[in-house]
């Protein structure tokens, strides 16, 4: 068979492949589904800033620098698609032509995660306050305490059936102004003993508005890692993880607080 003819072959046979066998690859330099799984499961801060190093840290730069010489609003998601289009578009992924449509709660309705039973003291959402770095220079346990970055808001919510859902807010401080995400990893949640606690990831998305565009972003795909813990809970409104192994890296949450219903206008 001559090698144009093979050639169009391979071509034909390409394109009669199922949409999901020709998913677009993650391009070194571009922020895609590999950097937003990785943040997913992220708690510390050092593993965002690690997850958003890895092939798009460059160009994020360069649109944070462009937006901000456009003077764009924090809140004004068309500034950076009319200001800075080319150089957004070049720091992340095209969003797929037909996405998908956001997971509204993947811990309600009849196909809601089940894991193991949580026990009251743990069901609600927790906030995180503040994480812990592991003294990587002496090589020791010896941790320094940080406070958790604004730039990163992190929430993790445990449900009484066992379902999990551990979200990561970026704001324009990560990636330009005008543009943020909420990305989100859910699965199920598995406890043994009495203080250890599992997250089994199974799924997510980033969504949210970026380039001017509202992004869907599936994480199905992904290769997660899951994250094992030990926990306790402080004076009933804090949460305690604890990585187990040499560092003992610790993640400190303080219960989510209803908000105050807003005041009714007088008559």
């Amino acid at each position: 068979m001559r090698p144009s003819r093979l050639l169009v072959l391979l071509l034909v046979f390409s394109a009669a492949l199922p949409a999901a066998a020709q998913a677009p690859r993650t391009v070194a330099g571009v922020c895609g589904r590999t950097n937003w799984v990785c943040v997913s499961e992220c708690i510390d801060a050092e593993c965002v800033d690690k997850c958003m190093r890895e092939g798009c840290e460059d160009s994020l730069k360069r649109l944070k620098s462009c937006t901000s010489k456009a003077a764009c609003a924090p809140d004004d998601t068309q500034c950076a698609a009319k200001s800075c289009g080319l150089t957004c578009e070049r720091a992340f992924e095209p969003a797929p032509k037909s996405p998908e449509k956001p997971v509204e709660d993947p811990c309600e309705g009849p196909k809601a995660l089940q894991g193991t039973a949580v026990p009251a003291e743990l069901v609600g959402t927790w906030v995180l306050s503040a994480a812990s770095l592991p003294d990587v220079e002496q090589g020791n346990a010896d941790r320094i305490e940080v406070q958790p970055r604004s730039d990163y808001a992190r929430s993790l919510r445990l449900t009484p059936t066992g379902c999990f859902v551990l979200r990561t807010k970026l704001d324009d401080a990560t990636l330009g102004r005008g543009s943020t995400l909420e990305v989100r990893a859910w699965g199920k949640v598995e406890l043994s003993g009495k203080d250890k606690l599992a997250l089994r990831t199974q799924d997510g998305q980033a969504l949210g508005p970026v380039c001017g565009k509202e992004r869907v972003v599936p994480l199905s795909k992904g290769k997660f890692k899951g994250g094992d813990y030990t926990y306790a809970i402080e004076e009933k409104d804090s949460l305690i993880l604890t990585v187990p192994g040499a560092t003992r890296q610790t993640f400190q949450f303080e219960r989510e607080k209803p908000q105050a219903p807003e005041p009714q206008p007088k008559p």
